[in-house]
């Protein structure tokens, strides 16, 4: 088993401003640098033997801020675009609040953990693809299916032999959902959204098997 660490990009303006943000992209904050700085001391002495971040630009800057302060000579970052965060269509960029409770209504809920607590967290994702209009915010089984393949695309580029972590630059949704599908009996509150610059710590293994070792930290 070899450890990753996922860290949630630092905050961005759709962040501070409480939009839809999957595949939409907005910048770092200052905040949000600041977040991937905090980071970035944390793990300044750790050797990772790869460093990669999903494809979205706050995805990479935050990864380029961590590395910056590296000084053990881990290697520059990759790409995994599977690892972007969940695609909320129609809803993309639309403040928050009020596209949860367009896509909950139909199901008697008024916010994303209203659904979370009456139903689960692939449930939100389902929900929002019956109000997209357009049907383009993705289901939990394209959802999945995106982020399996990921981890089978992380663990093939692992080299299982040595004790040096990943480090993995994702997103909220994802981590929420990861954290909620692989610790499902671990007693994490996925109720609460990774915050910004949060480190969870995953364990996996050749197979692309995972398992939830911690949730939402902000150290190690």
């Amino acid at each position: 088993m070899t450890i990753v660490y996922l860290i949630r990009h630092g905050q961005t303006y759709f962040n501070r401003y409480n939009k839809m943000q999957g595949w939409s992209d907005s910048p770092l904050t200052e905040q949000g640098i600041a977040d991937a700085k905090r980071v970035g001391e944390i793990f300044k002495n750790t050797h990772f033997q790869y460093t990669c971040s999903s494809d979205a630009n706050r995805a990479r800057n935050t990864v380029r801020v961590i590395l910056e302060q590296n000084k053990a000579n881990s290697p520059r970052s990759i790409e995994i675009p599977d690892f972007r965060e969940c695609f909320y269509g129609f809803f993309e960029g639309m403040n928050a609040s009020e596209a949860w409770i367009m896509s909950g209504h139909l199901a008697g809920c008024h916010t994303y953990n209203e659904i979370i607590n009456k139903f689960n967290l692939d449930k939100t994702k389902d929900l929002m693809h019956e109000a997209d209009p357009f049907k383009d915010a993705e289901t939990a089984n394209q959802y999945w299916q995106r982020i399996e393949r990921a981890f089978k695309t992380l663990a093939s580029k692992i080299d299982f032999s040595t004790a040096d972590p990943v480090l993995l630059v994702t997103h909220g949704t994802t981590i929420r959902s990861i954290a909620g599908r692989y610790g499902i009996n671990q007693g994490f509150d996925i109720t609460d959204s990774p915050r910004n610059g949060s480190i969870t710590t995953i364990e996996i293994n050749s197979k692309s098997e995972i398992d939830i070792k911690d949730y939402n930290k902000l150290n190690i």
